[in-house]
């Protein structure tokens, strides 16, 4: 079992920053594939970015929305992974997960075993 503890989310304003932390625990060794998804109100949940962890990050991933903006990254001693969040926009005001995956990183929710509880972002304008 892999235990995944997301912190870091609260409010800001438009054009705001925020770092969002996961500190992953437990079973870590089948893991090849660490993500953020967010799921706003009444909307499906969404890849952010998907970080695979024995392959070179340039095979980092990001959702076109967010592109230039927000970086994911991670922290192998700590086992902790991060999401980086600049000139966050109202639209993006959405629960962030971060998901754990045995399985190449793909941008469908599915394929990911291991979920977060979530922390929530809230942009106002």
């Amino acid at each position: 079992q892999v235990q995944l503890v997301e912190s870091g989310g609260g409010s800001v304003q438009a054009g705001g920053s925020l770092r969002l932390s996961c500190a992953a625990s437990g079973r870590l060794a089948g893991i090849y594939c660490m993500a953020w998804f967010r799921q706003a109100p009444g909307k499906e949940r969404e890849r952010v970015a998907t970080l695979p962890l024995y392959v070179s990050t340039a095979y980092t991933t990001y959702a076109d929305s967010v592109k230039g903006r927000f970086t994911i990254s991670r922290d192998s001693a700590k086992n902790t992974l991060y999401l980086q969040m600049n000139s966050l926009q109202p639209e993006e005001t959405a629960m962030y997960y971060c998901a754990a995956g045995s399985l190449p990183c793909k941008v469908v929710s599915s394929t990911y075993n291991y979920w977060g509880q979530g922390t929530q972002v809230t942009v106002s304008s």
